[in-house]
């Protein structure tokens, strides 16, 4: 959810702009703090208790747009709401809230006063973008929204621990050398011997390991790798001082496929995650359709009582209009009976169509409600395909990387090996 905010005068101008008839549909939701019960009056009274202080921005006012694909409910834009007060220390300060519909998609305005009537002074508010980016990226991970790329982090960590969610961020996230190079230079800079280096770099998700030459490298979860004393930006000299000697440690092939190993077992451990998760909601999906088939049967057989009962009531009415023995003879002749007729018929007539029409109703309603389910269910197996074919890939680029390896090996090997009896033979 987007948050943007500011501090603002000119409360009727505001007020008119909420209230503008240029949207769908616009409702003043909440009034509170406040003894007009109409938004240009409530901001009326900010202004003028605002004129015993020397602040001319006494109000904050707040947008919040969910994504497009979102459906929020008041009751989760509330508790957003409340996120940014606590954040920015506006709690219990007079708000109006004013939601607005608009092709098909509903924000939110919020306006706090704030003039605090203790103490007639305005409510600092420093560093209100980075609380709103802060609460708006809370508010992303919340609800499972697709998070802008600007609200992502590049923090390190390790990948063995990482959750779905944390997996798919990673990934967003890609690999941004000013984070790599600010997480190895911290675990440098907390480490004063290899093993505290080593642990450093596990909690990062980074394996030491021995380089060429015997020299020190990392490697990341991708298996990608990076020279201690460039990326920690001191001299080799200085690195041997304090990590010893790295003949305990694994070759940057074996790290490569202990790295590859333990990816494709965590991808397969979030794999068989997700199936279990998608297939409990789509449990649950499946007994409410279930639950709401029987209810809709219930409803449908309920109304076609009803009809039945109000058309028998209504057949009474007509039979009623018919008079019996000799005025019934006279209406006869006179023509009455027939007018009757005609009126009864017509009656009729309109009672069938208003009750196909209220069954109609009910059919059109209780096939949005199965179909907003099934819309549910479709949306979570294409997530589940989708996100599948994601890990199948992930996992896969484990595969070749152990594959990479061995043939790296295997040609290491062959060019070991002595040329003939006399061994191979050596330019000079």
């Amino acid at each position: 959810m987007i948050l943007h905010g500011n501090q603002r005068g000119g409360g009727q101008d505001l007020a008119k702009h909420l209230l503008k008839e240029e949207n769908d549909h616009v409702e003043v939701h909440e009034l509170r703090g406040f003894v007009a019960n109409d938004l240009g009056s409530a901001l009326g009274e900010t202004h003028a208790i605002a004129r015993g202080t020397r602040a001319k921005q006494y109000l904050f006012s707040l947008s919040l747009n969910p994504p497009p694909e979102a459906d929020v409910s008041t009751a989760d834009f509330k508790k957003a709401i409340s996120k940014v007060e606590d954040r920015l220390g506006l709690s219990g300060q007079p708000r109006a809230i004013v939601f607005h519909e608009k092709e098909n998609r509903r924000h939110c305005h919020v306006v706090w006063s704030r003039i605090d009537p203790k103490q007639m002074k305005a409510i600092p508010l420093p560093y209100t973008k980075r609380s709103l980016q802060e609460v708006s990226r809370e508010l992303y991970i919340e609800h499972g929204w697709s998070m802008p790329s600007g609200f992502v982090r590049s923090e390190e960590r390790d990948p063995r621990n990482f959750t779905m969610a944390q997996w798919q961020q990673a990934r967003r996230t890609g690999k941004d050398p000013r984070g790599i190079k600010t997480a190895l230079q911290d675990c440098w800079a907390v480490s004063d011997s290899k093993q505290a280096f080593q642990s450093a770099l596990k909690s990062r998700g980074f394996t030491l390991a021995r380089g060429d030459r015997r020299g020190f490298v990392a490697i990341d979860q991708l298996c990608e790798i990076y020279s201690i004393p460039k990326w920690m930006g001191v001299k080799t000299q200085t690195v041997k001082n304090r990590l010893g000697d790295p003949a305990s440690l694994p070759s940057v092939e074996e790290a490569r496929t202990e790295i590859a190993d333990m990816m494709q077992q965590k991808i397969r451990t979030l794999r068989d995650q997700q199936e279990t998760a998608i297939h409990s909601r789509l449990d649950d999906l499946a007994m409410k359709r279930k639950s709401l088939m029987s209810a809709q049967h219930k409803e449908r057989e309920a109304m076609v009582q009803a009809q039945q009962k109000r058309a028998y009531s209504e057949l009474l009415t007509r039979r009623e209009r018919y008079r019996k023995g000799l005025w019934g003879l006279v209406d006869r002749v006179t023509g009455r009976h027939k007018r009757v007729t005609k009126l009864n018929e017509k009656e009729m007539q309109a009672c069938t169509l208003r009750d196909q029409k209220q069954r109609d109703e009910l059919v059109f309603k209780q096939m949005e409600q199965s179909r907003a389910i099934q819309k549910r269910m479709e949306r979570l197996r294409s997530f589940d395909h989708a996100r599948g074919q994601s890990l199948d890939r992930d996992y896969q680029q484990y595969a070749d990387i152990k594959a990479k390896v061995r043939e790296q090996f295997e040609v290491m090997r062959a060019e070991r090996k002595p040329h003939g009896p006399q061994g191979p033979k050596h330019e000079h």
